[in-house]
């Protein structure tokens, strides 16, 4: 049986294809909610026990904590086909995975000698209810870091504060994006520490949803995307315990600095979710091309030359996608590295633009191949259009990803990913 996920992934390995049969397992279950879904602009709650049952929400956390084993290879190659079937999910699905890297990063940080003996304790504390949280509780951690305040020298500019109080911290701020709002069973949220103005100072904690001054702020009626509850929260005056905080000063740079690519490595797997798109988009046109006539010759549409050009242009920008994220996937995956951490990311900022502005041109030429019949909002050619769009602002354009790759090819700098506002 082939595999959706080998579609991206080429080379599994046995123990990868038996992980990637449970991924095509949930895909029946999430295409038939695809229309629902994007829809009403809501998540569809049956999928935490879908993919609960299957084992996926600890898909990328080890089996001492309850998890699949899985490395990003897995991640990739699950959102890419879980992509195909309904993206919403999918990209919920990744900033679902993606919460992993507070607890993996943490243990390998440890393991590399960069927390003290007093330290490595609490640490590892953390990083272990992380996992554990996934894996052997199977339940949906949101990650909440991206806030709506911009700095020039910054990706992520932190504002939420974390007011230091007998026995844990005192939490204040907005967060304007994290998917799964009001639906995952625990938030990680990251914080600046009172009194720190730079990025020694940013902290984790991990908040129940329920806790007493969370709110969710306003839905968000996107473009497209709809079904991730990405509206964010509002923290006022939220309490979190010692057991729940990692609020070590750097501990947070410290851990990110395990990553291979940028800032938490798994990124990649959010940018596969729209290749999967937009394959499926590319395989559903194909074949209503073929299956639909002219009235007067009998001859598939496909017959027509316009169609096929448009045909050869989102074969080719859809091989542009696929090869540049098998390349950012080796070089990121590969033991032992192929290219040093600043090319790796060099590589990356370039790759995510490319891939979300080919993807986008894919479903635009499907929509003029489909013709006026293809607008409709339930449609696969429709609603992909809107879906791709996402891609293209979604952590920062292709044009701002060129310009930070030149700057570091040319001056040798790369922006800083999380700054403090103070």
């Amino acid at each position: 049986m082939a595999l959706t996920g080998q579609i991206i992934v080429e080379d599994m390995s046995a123990e990868e294809q038996e992980r990637a049969l449970r991924v095509e397992s949930v895909l029946p279950a999430l295409r038939e909610s695809a229309v629902s879904v994007d829809g009403s602009g809501e998540f569809n709650r049956r999928h935490i026990k879908t993919l609960g049952d299957a084992g996926l929400l600890g898909l990328v956390v080890p089996v001492d904590y309850g998890g699949l084993g899985g490395t990003l290879r897995d991640l990739c190659a699950a959102t890419f086909a879980m992509g195909t079937a309904c993206p919403s999910t999918a990209l919920a699905y990744f900033f679902h995975c993606s919460s992993s890297s507070r607890g993996l990063l943490a243990l390998e940080a440890i393991e590399a000698g960069l927390f003290s003996d007093e330290e490595a304790p609490i640490v590892r504390a953390f990083a272990e209810k992380v996992l554990h949280t996934m894996g052997t509780q199977k339940r949906w951690l949101a990650n909440f870091a991206s806030e709506s305040v911009k700095s020039e020298k910054a990706a992520i500019t932190i504002s939420t504060k974390a007011t230091r109080k007998d026995g844990g911290y005192v939490l204040n701020g907005v967060k304007s994006f994290g998917s799964a709002t009001g639906v995952a069973n625990r938030y990680l949220v990251t914080a600046a520490l009172e009194g720190h103005s730079n990025g020694a100072g940013l902290a984790t904690f991990i908040v129940d949803a329920d806790t007493l001054g969370v709110s969710e702020r306003s839905k968000w009626d996107a473009v497209g995307m709809r079904g991730t509850a990405t509206h964010g929260i509002v923290l006022n005056d939220v309490f979190v315990p010692d057991d729940d905080a990692l609020a070590i000063p750097g501990a947070f740079a410290r851990s990110m600095q395990m990553s291979r690519g940028s800032f938490v490595g798994n990124q990649l797997a959010g940018t596969a979710v729209y290749a999967g798109a937009a394959h499926a988009t590319f395989e559903a046109t194909i074949a209503s091309l073929k299956a639909r006539s002219f009235a007067d010759t009998g001859k598939s549409i496909g017959h027509n030359p316009l169609h096929q050009q448009l045909v050869g242009e989102m074969m080719m920008d859809l091989e542009t996608a696929m090869l540049w994220l098998r390349r950012q996937l080796q070089l990121e995956t590969s033991e032992p590295p192929l290219r040093s951490k600043h090319d790796v990311i060099k590589h990356w900022r370039v790759c995510k633009g490319t891939v979300a502005e080919a993807g986008f041109r894919v479903a635009t030429n499907a929509l003029k191949c489909m013709g006026t019949s293809g607008t409709t909002n339930a449609g696969v050619q429709a609603r992909a259009l809107r879906d791709m769009t996402m891609g293209l602002v979604q952590a920062f354009p292709a044009e701002r990803g060129r310009l930070m790759a030149a700057q570091m090819e040319l001056e040798g700098s790369e922006q800083t990913q999380f700054g403090v506002d103070a």
